[in-house]
């Protein structure tokens, strides 16, 4: 889709500028993908219900047996990753970390990236960290939660699903649930939101600073 998107731009006329926070997105943008096969949608879908069968604890030690390396990265509630792990040890018979390992695909032909990486100084971007929750109050973010809540409480969304990871919804659901206060459940999804930013700055160091181009 970002591919489709830049070569529109290019067509246009235009430089493409592509920002983050999302950086494994622009990682592999711009290196490419490992280079596991597709998997068939008959094999996701034994791997999902298995899953479902067995519950996150067994189907984390089932792969343990068969990819130890795999398992050992995963977190036993991380449904999606167990799955995906799983999936890809059953069709290829190799581990998901081996096909990791392998050299990436490369960019999109024709493409060249320049690099620029801009960090707030750190006691700004936890202002903005702030500020950004706040609004996100005061736009309905709390009644978006509550009905997502709801949906979790009836069954027809699972506790585990991946958005029920997003920032900030736990602390609303423990408020939803009267464990803590409102003011309890904002700071706490505040500082949830400000320790995502930290890994965030953390990776865009490591993995983008050396490339560069300033």
């Amino acid at each position: 889709m970002a591919a489709a998107e830049i070569d529109k731009a290019h067509a246009a006329g235009q430089l493409p500028i592509i920002t983050g926070g999302t950086g494994f997105y622009i990682r592999a943008l711009t290196e490419g993908f490992s280079p596991v096969p597709e998997i068939p949608l008959s094999v996701r879908e034994e791997g999902n219900e298995l899953q479902k069968k067995l519950g996150n604890p067994v189907f984390h030690a089932k792969l343990a047996k068969r990819d130890p390396a795999m398992a050992a990265r995963l977190h036993p509630n991380d449904t999606q990753r167990l799955i995906r792990a799983w999936e890809v040890l059953e069709f290829t018979g190799t581990s998901l970390a081996q096909w990791q390992e392998a050299p990436a695909t490369g960019a999109p032909a024709g493409y060249d990236f320049k690099f620029e990486l801009i960090l707030p100084e750190r006691a700004e971007l936890r202002a903005r960290c702030d500020r950004r929750f706040d609004t996100m109050i005061t736009s309905g973010a709390l009644d978006e939660a509550r009905n997502f809540h709801k949906q979790i409480e009836s069954g027809a969304v699972p506790a585990d699903a991946a958005v029920a990871h997003a920032l900030g919804f736990r602390p609303l659901q423990q408020y939803l649930r009267s464990e803590i206060s409102l003011d309890e459940a904002v700071a706490l999804a505040k500082t949830e939101t400000k320790q995502y930013a930290k890994r965030q700055a953390t990776w865009f160091r490591n993995q983008v600073m050396k490339k560069l181009y300033c």
